[in-house]
């Protein structure tokens, strides 16, 4: 058996056993609210949210450089891909990237994500109804890809990221990895991928905020009034996710394709999952998907999701106009629809 055979079956072992796995599992010990920066695990395209996030064996899509940066290294030419769109509850959800490839020297690009909420009265115990000053909360996170074929068959990328969260005038901020490889086996061109996100430091709060003046002792007078103290605050891991994904087409024509993705997830805060999704392609212009994401995970919110793209060529260029949308339910916190716009250059 040669070594690309071995390959793809240890990876269909992983998954499968992750399937079954959860079906069998009647106890689960998770880890929820153990890390910061949860930003980081928000999806942030149309596209692979309407798939359900199984996006981690796709290719050739700048949203790749989120899921697996390894997709990445099919770009040819240039990409820009923008969106800003209403997260739960009036929070704002922005996401910048681009990428362009070099040649034999692979692809590199660069995202922003910020997330944010509405500016919020300053409430204390003393004034409840506030003090007239108001205070914001942020996540930023900065991150520059590189990922390149290493063979016809065979991809790897990865990314560094600076990621901030602030709090009115306390952060935290920390750097992180990401890894990933992406595997087109001979199997009817079934493709296999595998990454590994928010490899990085701990996060801890500081700023002014945290500072104060306390009497030591209120009931007796001293020559010492107040002395300046600070809250000491806990370190926090940031949300490391290990995927690995399967996809493939299950019809291919000159006008038609169907395809289908399904990744197993392992996060270090929360119990393991599967996300699943199809993409109905007609003549690579018009787009229907649908999903279903987290799988196994009964205490999970997002679920099931649908939606469609399209694809224009701008008149008189070689450039095509990318227009994704997609609706994902999340049950009691409801609907969060997400409209991507990109341009492929």
């Amino acid at each position: 058996m040669n070594l690309i055979k071995k390959i793809t079956i240890i990876s269909l072992i992983l998954i499968g056993s992750q399937v079954f796995a959860q079906l069998d599992n009647k106890q689960q010990i998770i880890k929820t609210g153990t890390t910061a920066a949860q930003f980081l695990k928000i999806g942030v395209d149309a596209r692979a949210a309407a798939l359900g996030n199984a996006f981690t064996a796709f290719r050739g899509d700048l949203s790749a450089m989120y899921w697996n940066t390894a997709g990445l290294a099919d770009i040819k030419g240039a990409q820009v891909l923008f969106v800003n769109n209403d997260w739960l509850h009036d929070i704002s959800l922005t996401y910048l990237a681009f990428a362009f490839d070099l040649r034999t020297l692979g692809v590199i690009g660069a995202s922003i994500t910020t997330l944010s909420v509405p500016e919020e009265l300053v409430r204390t115990v003393d004034e409840p109804d506030g003090t007239g000053e108001y205070y914001d909360v942020s996540d930023l996170a900065v991150s520059f890809s590189y990922a390149r074929r290493l063979t016809n068959k065979f991809s790897i990328g990865g990314n560094v990221k600076y990621i901030q969260q602030k709090i009115w005038h306390s952060t935290a901020k920390a750097i992180a990895f990401d890894f990933g490889s992406l595997f087109e086996t001979p199997f009817n061109n079934i493709r296999i991928g595998a990454s590994l996100s928010n490899w990085g430091n701990l996060m801890q709060m500081t700023g002014r905020d945290l500072r104060f003046s306390v009497d030591p002792d209120p009931v007796n007078e001293g020559t010492v009034e107040f002395i300046n103290s600070l809250y000491e605050t806990d370190e926090f891991p940031l949300p490391l996710m290990f995927r690995v994904g399967i996809s493939g087409e299950i019809l291919q024509t000159d006008q038609l394709r169907l395809s289908f993705g399904l990744d197993a997830m392992h996060p270090n805060d929360n119990v393991e999952a599967v996300n699943a999704g199809a993409e109905f392609a007609f003549a690579e212009t018009f787009f229907l998907r649908g999903g279903y994401a987290n799988l196994f995970n009964v205490d999970a919110e997002e679920g099931l999701s649908f939606g469609g793209g399209i694809n224009y060529r701008i008149w008189g260029s070689s450039s095509i106009l990318k227009i994704d949308y997609s609706y994902t339910d999340y049950n009691r916190l409801g609907g969060v629809p997400r409209i991507t716009i990109g341009v492929k250059f």
